[in-house]
């Protein structure tokens, strides 16, 4: 199974992007194994300024036929990594050929982009940076990964 992220806006060089990186070498390597092939980020901009509204048409143009959708939105479901990454599985033997988690501009996503989604996840109250948002998924992601392989990287 594929995972793509789908986002607003450009990562520059920074220690954001090195770290993002490293989390889906490390994914794509522990990953493999359990079936899962390459992890891309698509980053998509909203040059013209239109908005909220033309933001989740670049975001809805990137999602890749077929694909199953996840929402990360702060009215998403709270998952523990262990539960993140049974879900992770779950997308993947239920044969799901491609899983595109979204991360919105700083407005957010729209109510219909949410609605399309299959899934939504939150990492908590809070609002995070856009940036961090995306190293935090990339860190859950391989997390999931070396908790399906048995790795000792997860320590509860």
């Amino acid at each position: 199974m594929r995972v793509q992220i789908s986002v607003v806006g450009r990562l520059r060089a920074g220690p954001e992007k090195t770290l993002i990186d490293d989390y889906l070498t490390r994914f794509e390597r522990t990953g493999r194994a359990l079936g899962f092939s390459d992890a891309t980020i698509v980053e998509v901009e909203d040059k013209k300024g239109g908005g909220q509204q033309f933001e989740a048409a670049l975001l809805l143009k990137s999602i890749p036929k077929g694909a199953t959708i996840v929402t990360l939105d702060e009215r998403g479901k709270l998952l523990t990594s262990p539960e993140f990454a049974i879900q992770l599985a779950g997308w993947r033997d239920n044969g799901a050929q491609c899983v595109c988690f979204v991360i919105g501009g700083a407005d957010g996503l729209t109510r219909e982009l949410r609605a399309q989604a299959g899934a939504s996840i939150s990492f908590g109250k809070m609002v995070w940076p856009h940036m961090l948002a995306r190293v935090m998924l990339c860190e859950q992601l391989y997390r999931a990964a070396s908790i399906l392989a048995g790795s000792p990287y997860h320590r509860v």
